[in-house]
């Protein structure tokens, strides 16, 4: 996480540099900012993020936010990096033997450097794109298991809870819409974040703001 914040807040410090300088020359590039909301879908296949091999395969939904920091100096080609939080999910296997019970939570968070393609339409308040990048994904993720018999499973002194987390550089893709009106851009898209082991994806809306 720490990584991933200190590249965050590089970019932003970067994009803020370079924000004055564009303001000064009435944004020649294009800078924008902006952040959405949505849901998003984490998925855990192949047990691979509980290492005992138990948990079990689990799809679940959480809200998502993330922040965008981005170019666009010609109207069918830009850029952005992104923050994405797709929130947390958890699987459980259930109990075994009557004694033991499995279970894994999965947080997987990723900073995206994208490239952007507009369609070249001819209505000046509308704009439909696709997009293809990089994403550097983090999953923060717990597992625990209760070594109790189910009679005392709420007990605390049966639980153990072991920390693991992962780092990946994948392939992220997505699309939208989005409607724009004087310097201000409202947006519906899908992200996905391309991994062998559950791909964590979200429909969101954004808003985004060109200086």
């Amino acid at each position: 996480m720490g990584r991933i914040s200190g590249i965050f807040f590089a970019m932003a410090g970067l994009t803020a540099a370079g924000t004055s300088t564009s303001v000064m020359a009435d944004n020649l590039l294009g800078v924008y900012v902006g952040a959405g909301v949505g849901e998003a879908q984490i998925g855990n296949n192949n047990n691979y993020y509980n290492p005992y091999g138990y948990g079990g395969n689990f799809h679940d939904h959480d809200a998502a936010w993330k922040v965008i920091v981005g170019v666009r100096p010609v109207p069918i080609v830009g850029a952005e990096f992104e923050y994405i939080d797709f929130g947390s999910a958890r699987g459980d296997s259930g109990n075994y033997y009557g004694t033991y019970d499995f279970g894994v939570n999965a947080h997987p968070k990723a900073s995206v450097l994208y490239g952007l393609g507009y369609l070249p339409l001819p209505l000046p308040f509308i704009d439909v794109y696709g997009k293809l990048g990089v994403a550097r994904l983090q999953t923060d993720n717990s597992f625990d298991y209760n070594v109790c018999p189910a009679s005392v499973t709420a007990s605390p002194a049966c639980v153990r809870v072991s920390r693991f987390d992962q780092q990946d550089t994948l392939f992220a893709y997505g699309a939208g819409v989005q409607a724009k009106f004087q310097d201000f851009a409202f947006r519906g898209e899908y992200e996905r974040i391309s991994s062998t082991f559950g791909d964590p994806n979200a429909l969101m809306v954004s808003v985004t703001w060109t200086f």
